[in-house]
């Protein structure tokens, strides 16, 4: 709900506060007065385009705020938190636009700043416009699908669920099916590849394995002799390891000789179990070095098939038992392919049958809210001065290829003005007072359903008076019940049923010009509605007119 609306320095207008409350309010004033001031105030601030002939003359710009009451379900706050703009539980959300004197402009969305087009979003959430050029709202033939499931209150969820399961469906063949048709066409390449593979069956890690063994015995071939020499040396009843024992068995008769003799027995002892860990070592360095021709021209040759084979593939050697198992994969999709594609395409035609159902059962639902659509306004035309004109809602099936979520079908609201004239779009055919008392008709019809909870109607009396004027005070009356109206208007009959009433002025002094507005109470309201019936002079019989006015309000 519009709670407030600030004006700085907007064409005629140098200072003006104003606040609103819910229910219907009404603007009145004298031709010329600036009532279009307002409303053009009011669309700088939700995102219209900025126009530096907006900016009072003489001034540097003009400034514009508006603040709403948001409810905390409301989508408005749901398009605020994707931009990290949400208001504070509690507090108002202030939406600001500054428009400068040379044409530059700057807004904010609760004192952070914010694009333009994010200012137009939140203004199709927040307020509806309804004016002889509006082509928003009831107008636009993309939101009438919504507005006649919400009217009709048709659940549209199980519709929703049956088009996820179709596409994914759909998704999950086509894919297959491409899958399987690129396979298809390297069939004998996959199945050469895949005998190549299994026959040479590479294991994770072996190439390293294969690279070090090789190294390994290289070497051992190298280094044979002097590991054997070494071996003879410590080994055997002449070796080095046996003359230690041999010194240490006779040092040990006279070590408690002598001090130095004991300490000579222990540095023998330490020796031979150094050499004899010196032997262990060189028996362990034979084993791994150990050359073997036949082993090493063996490992060489499958090191080298395996190398190959990966440079063939493009791949790192231990990445050939993946490979091997991807392409096996491949393969056994192309010979297993007809009875998993079978499976799929039941699957899908099965997805896609749900689907028509759902779909139908929409469509279903659509025709008969239509006509109960149909019937209620074509209830309201004829109070509206309307009652030559005709009113249907068109629910048409639509090509399977624009088939979604929402359904099969196309929805339209369309309008026939005179007898025997063609249905066509209500905006195509109604002009001036006649579109905006269409949108009311349509309007108390739908019960407000989809819509936003503020709509401000610019002189939707034009060029009507008497009972017409009457019921359209009547209709904007109960429409404000659910919802907040702002209405520009002529009509004394509209001005007796609002629950606030703004008298907009035009005032002189010298050469400087002003508007304001003025929050009207009891009797200079009544003293308004008389002149709006009585014109320049009121006159006694005018005020008892008026005051009949608002007594039957």
């Amino acid at each position: 709900m519009l709670t407030g609306l600030s004006i700085r320095d907007v064409v005629l207008i140098d200072t003006l506060d104003l606040e609103f409350g819910p229910g219907l309010g009404v603007l009145t004033g004298e031709t010329g007065a600036g009532k279009s001031i307002l409303l053009d105030a009011l669309g700088l601030a939700l995102g219209a385009r900025a126009d530096s002939g907006l900016v009072r003359d003489g001034q540097p710009q003009a400034v514009v705020s508006v603040s709403f009451e948001v409810p905390h379900d409301h989508p408005a706050l749901d398009l605020l938190r994707d931009n990290a703009l949400e208001p504070e539980p509690g507090e108002p959300l202030v939406i600001r636009r500054i428009v400068k004197s040379d044409g530059g402009s700057r807004a904010f969305v609760n004192d952070q700043s914010a694009s333009v087009g994010l200012l137009r979003d939140l203004g199709s959430l927040l307020v509806e416009i309804h004016g002889q050029h509006d082509d928003r709202g009831l107008l636009n033939p993309r939101g009438h699908r919504a507005l006649l499931d919400a009217y009709g209150r048709i659940d549209t969820l199980a519709c929703e669920g049956a088009y996820r399961d179709w596409r994914t469906a759909e998704a999950k063949l086509a894919a297959t099916r491409e899958e399987i048709e690129l396979a298809a066409r390297d069939r004998d390449y996959l199945q050469h590849a895949v005998a190549e593979l299994a026959k040479l069956a590479p294991q994770p890690g072996e190439e390293e394995e294969l690279a070090e063994l090789r190294a390994n015995m290289q070497k051992g071939a190298r280094l044979a002799e002097d590991i054997a020499v070494a071996g003879q040396l410590l080994e055997g009843s002449e070796g080095g390891l046996s003359l230690l024992r041999q010194a240490a068995r006779r040092l040990e008769r006279i070590a408690d000789e002598h001090e130095k003799l004991g300490e000579a027995l222990a540095a023998l002892d330490r020796a031979v179990i150094e050499a004899a860990d010196a032997e262990d070592r060189l028996a362990e360095a034979a084993e791994a070095l150990a050359y073997d021709p036949a082993r090493l021209e063996e490992a060489e040759a499958r090191l080298f098939e395996i190398r190959a084979l990966a440079r063939k593939h493009r791949v790192e050697p231990d990445a050939l038992p993946a490979l091997a198992e991807d392409l096996a994969a491949k393969l056994h999709a192309i010979e297993v392919g007809d009875e998993s594609l079978a499976a799929l395409e039941t699957a899908a035609h099965d997805a896609h049958r749900r689907y028509a159902e759902e779909a139908a059962r929409l469509t279903d639902a659509r025709a008969g809210a239509a006509e109960r659509l149909d019937a209620a306004v074509a209830g309201e035309l004829a109070p509206l001065k309307l009652d030559a004109a005709k009113f249907r809602t068109v629910v048409e099936s639509l090509d399977e290829a624009h088939w979604s979520a929402a359904g099969r079908d196309r929805v339209e609201f369309e309008v026939s003005t005179n007898p025997g004239a063609p249905f066509a779009p209500l905006i195509k055919i109604a002009s001036g007072g006649e579109l905006s008392r269409f949108i009311l008709a349509l309007k108390v019809a739908l019960a407000e359903e989809g819509g936003a909870t503020t709509m401000i109607f610019d002189e939707i009396d034009r060029g009507v008076g008497g009972a017409v004027a009457s019921a359209i005070g009547e209709r904007l009356h109960r429409l404000a019940e659910g919802a907040q109206l702002l209405v520009v208007t002529h009509s004394p009959q509209v001005a007796a049923r609002g629950n606030r009433h703004l008298l907009i002025e035009k005032s002189h002094q010298g050469l400087v010009t002003r508007t304001s507005v003025h929050a009207l109470g009891e009797d200079r309201r009544r003293e308004e509605i008389a002149r709006m019936l009585s014109g320049a002079e009121i006159t006694d019989e005018a005020r008892a007119q008026a005051t009949r006015l608002l007594e039957a309000a």
